[in-house]
């Protein structure tokens, strides 16, 4: 029986999109444990998914940054005594740090910095869904992606389903009240639709709909804000950088509809099966990042030979026109939640 980790160390998209591989080392294999290495963030998004026995954090971007960091992990990892270990991360920092502790068969993809550090390295198709191209790793095991669990999948954890009930009923917001979650931060400013887009739509779906719940990180905070001072709408709950991750989920749960930039809550509402209206700015489904399901409206600017300006976008639009942002109307974006409406209800 194997002692499995599986490592992605990358932003909390990339996390949610790995779970098919989780779900699908659980059925195929037989384990005697399966472990995850992810980032102290994405930590709350694993600990509670049924495949998964234990999780390790390397919180890379912090305190374990640099040399002396990756020597901390790699130490911690050592102990571990795992007999397999499986990327899911394409850096050279994850294949270096698995080959520093030593786990004595390692299985990452071909064509990475990485690649020579690992004992089995698989193709991944570049024409795939990320989900899919995740999958690839399988290719080790004689499984190909068209057979594994592909559906991505994040836990409801009993304190967040608490939290997020006591923070609704606070608000007055009733049980069966429709509630549209609208975020719309990220990472990468040229992945963001505008602010005036997003007031407009805050204003516009609170008279049309129901109550909006304005979310996001701690990042997203100031913009958030004044998305919700430009809306003047006094319904509108303005939750960015005031819950944490795991009743974060549980409000979406609960959600009649996410509205989202190509970022990590358009994920998180396939993984909990809500639909899912996202904007796409800089970056194109065709990245292979898309929402993977089919209860989602997907709007964007086609019709712009700049798109995409690079697989994540960037902090500033290389040409200075921030067309495939502005060019985007807020009757685009409630176009997308009538036909969405109309199409789950």
């Amino acid at each position: 029986m194997e002692r499995v980790l599986v490592a992605q160390t990358g932003f909390l998209g990339d996390v949610v999109l790995t779970t098919p591989l989780l779900a699908t080392l659980r059925q195929a294999l037989t384990l005697e444990s399966l472990t995850v290495l992810t980032t102290p963030q994405a930590e709350q998004l694993i600990k509670n998914h049924p495949a998964v026995d234990h999780v390790m954090t390397d919180a890379k971007r912090q305190e374990d940054r640099g040399l002396k960091g990756l020597l901390r992990t790699t130490r911690r990892v050592r102990e571990g005594r795992f007999t397999m270990a499986i990327a899911a991360h394409k850096s050279v920092r994850t294949a270096l740090l698995l080959y520093m502790a030593g786990i004595p068969h390692r299985i990452g993809f071909s064509g990475t910095p990485g690649q020579l550090l690992y004992h089995q390295a698989v193709d991944r198709d570049s024409q795939l869904h990320e989900i899919e191209r995740i999958l690839c790793l399988m290719r080790a095991f004689h499984i190909e992606p068209e057979a594994c669990i592909k559906t991505p999948h994040v836990a409801c954890s009993d304190n967040g389903m608490t939290r997020a009930r006591i923070l609704l009923q606070n608000a007055g917001i009733d049980s069966n009240e429709e509630i549209f979650v609208v975020c719309p931060g990220s990472v990468w400013r040229t992945k963001r639709w505008t602010k005036e887009g997003y007031s407009e739509l805050v204003k516009s779906l609170s008279r049309r709909y129901g109550r909006v719940l304005l979310c996001g990180s701690e990042a997203d905070r100031a913009l958030a804000n004044e998305i919700e001072t430009r809306a003047g709408e006094p319904s509108v709950l303005n939750l960015a950088g005031k819950v944490d991750l795991e009743t974060f989920v549980s409000i979406i749960d609960k959600a009649t509809l996410v509205i989202s930039n190509d970022s990590a809550p358009m994920h998180l509402a396939v993984a909990r099966n809500v639909p899912v209206v996202a904007i796409f700015c800089a970056t194109t489904p065709a990245l292979g990042y898309g929402p993977y399901t089919n209860t989602a409206v997907v709007v964007e600017k086609k019709d712009l030979p700049c798109r995409p300006c690079t697989r994540h976008g960037g902090n500033r639009c290389p040409i200075k026109t921030e067309a495939c942002m502005k060019s985007v109307t807020c009757s685009d974006v409630l176009a997308g939640v009538d036909s969405l409406i109309k199409r789950t209800t």
